[in-house]
């Protein structure tokens, strides 16, 4: 039985302030070049993007709760540990 990963959840990097940004996503490359464009409202201002980690699920609601988790306190300190 053939998995289904289609659900992902990523951390994209600034190039212009190393600022990093926590999303979920379907398609990847779609939204990276959508964050380049300038078509996010809360990335735009610090373009270009590059996506530095990602995680595919099956289930869209355990990608979102791995999304809140990284959104978190603990889920940042854990970035910083792990992944910078």
């Amino acid at each position: 039985m053939p998995v289904n990963l289609k659900h992902f959840i990523y951390i994209a990097k600034s190039f212009s302030n190393q600022e990093l940004y926590k999303g979920y996503t379907v398609n990847l490359d779609e939204r990276l070049l959508e964050h380049n464009l300038g078509l996010s409202e809360h990335t735009k201002k610090y373009r270009p993007w590059k996506i530095v980690f990602y995680c595919a699920f099956e289930s869209k609601q355990k990608a979102l709760a791995f999304e809140k988790y990284l959104k978190s306190g603990s889920g940042r300190a854990f970035i910083n540990k792990r992944f910078i």
